[in-house]
C-alpha cells in the first residue's frame, strides 16, 4: 500500500502540526475545517512555526515556501476523495470521531487508510463505526508536531498487516519513530504519563507543596526536562482530563480517578498555555 497523498481533518493545533510536518517532507496534503478561521490561523501557525526554523537556520526559505505551497486549505469534506491517507485530528469525543470516519467511508475509496490521531480512545471501538474496519488505525502524534520524534502507532483487533506496514513506513518518510502497540485505552505514553500528571495535580490539591516546587523536584530528583504540571499546561489541562476519564471508565479502575482539582481548572476554563492560565500564567 503506497501512500502519496494526505488528508488531515482538523486544522487545530495538532491538526496544522500533522499537516507542516507531512507537507516538509514532501507530500501533497489537504488540510479540513468545518471553520474558515480556523484554517486561517492554523496556516498563520504553520508560517510562523516555518519562519523560526529558517531564523534559526534549521530551514531556508525555498523549503519554508515550497511546505506552504503542498498546504491545501478546504472547507468540505468532500476534498478527501482522492487522499491515500486521511488523519483526523479533532475533539476527543468518541461520538464525534466515529462520526467523521462514518462520513469518510461514503467518500473515500475503499483501499484508503482512515488514520485517528486520538490520545486515549480505543481504536477498536473506532474502527467498528467504519464500514471497512481493516483500514483503520491509529497515529499518535505528540505536541509539538514538527519537533517531537515519537508517533505512537496503535493497531485496532480489525487493522490489517498491510495497513499497519504502510502506516510505520510512512511515519519514518516523515522523519518520525514510529512505535507499535496493541490497542488498549490510553495507549502506552499516556497511560504512564497521564496518571503522573494527575498525582502532581493531586498533590497541589492536597497542599503538599507549591506547584513550581512539585516541579523542581520532579526535574532536580527524576532528572524531567519538565515538570508534570508545566508539561500538563502545555497539553493542556482538558486534553489531560479528557484521558483519565477514558481510562477511568475504559479500566473501570479507580487509580485513574481524576483529581478534583483538575475537573475544577478545566470547569473555570484555565486549561494551561492555549487558555492563558493554569498551573502557570502565560501572558498572550
Amino acid at each position: 500500500m503506497k501512500i502519496e497523498t494526505i488528508g488531515i481533518i482538523g486544522a487545530g493545533t495538532m491538526g496544522n502540526g500533522i499537516a507542516q510536518t507531512f507537507a516538509a517532507a514532501g507530500f501533497p496534503v489537504i488540510m479540513q475545517d468545518l471553520s474558515q478561521d480556523a484554517l486561517d490561523r492554523a496556516r498563520q501557525t504553520m508560517e510562523t512555526s516555518l519562519a523560526r526554523q529558517v531564523k534559526k537556520g534549521k530551514l531556508t526559505p525555498q523549503d519554508a515556501h515550497a511546505t506552504l505551497s503542498r498546504i491545501t486549505c478546504v472547507t468540505n469534506l468532500e476534498a478527501m476523495a482522492d487522499r491515500d491517507l486521511v488523519i483526523e485530528a479533532i475533539v476527543e469525543k468518541l461520538e464525534v470521531k466515529a462520526g467523521i470516519l462514518k462520513n469518510l467511508d461514503a467518500i473515500c475509496r475503499e483501499d484508503a487508510i482512515l488514520a485517528s490521531n486520538t490520545s486515549s480512545i480505543s481504536l477498536t471501538q473506532l474502527a467498528a463505526c467504519s464500514a471497512h474496519p481493516g483500514r483503520v488505525i491509529g497515529m499518535h502524534f505528540f505536541n509539538p508536531v514538527p519537533m517531537m520524534q515519537l508517533v505512537e502507532i496503535i493497531r485496532a483487533l480489525q487493522t490489517t498487516d498491510a495497513v499497519a506496514e504502510a502506516i510505520t513506513d510512512v511515519t519514518a518518510a516523515i522523519g518520525k519513530t514510529p512505535r507499535v502497540s496493541k490497542d488498549s485505552y490510553g495507549f502506552i505514553v499516556n497511560r504512564l504519563l497521564a496518571p503522573l500528571i494527575n498525582e502532581a495535580v493531586n498533590c497541589v490539591h492536597e497542599g503538599l507543596a507549591t506547584w513550581d516546587d512539585i516541579d523542581d523536584m520532579m526535574k532536580l530528583g527524576a532528572n524531567h526536562p519538565m515538570g508534570p504540571l508545566a508539561l500538563g499546561d502545555l497539553i493542556g489541562l482538558d486534553v489531560v482530563l479528557n484521558i483519565m476519564e477514558t481510562m477511568y471508565e475504559g479500566f473501570d479502575d479507580p487509580k485513574y480517578r481524576p483529581s478534583p482539582l483538575l475537573k475544577q481548572m478545566v470547569h473555570a476554563g484555565w486549561l494551561g498555555r492555549k487558555s492563558g492560565k493554569g498551573f502557570g500564567a502565560y501572558p498572550a
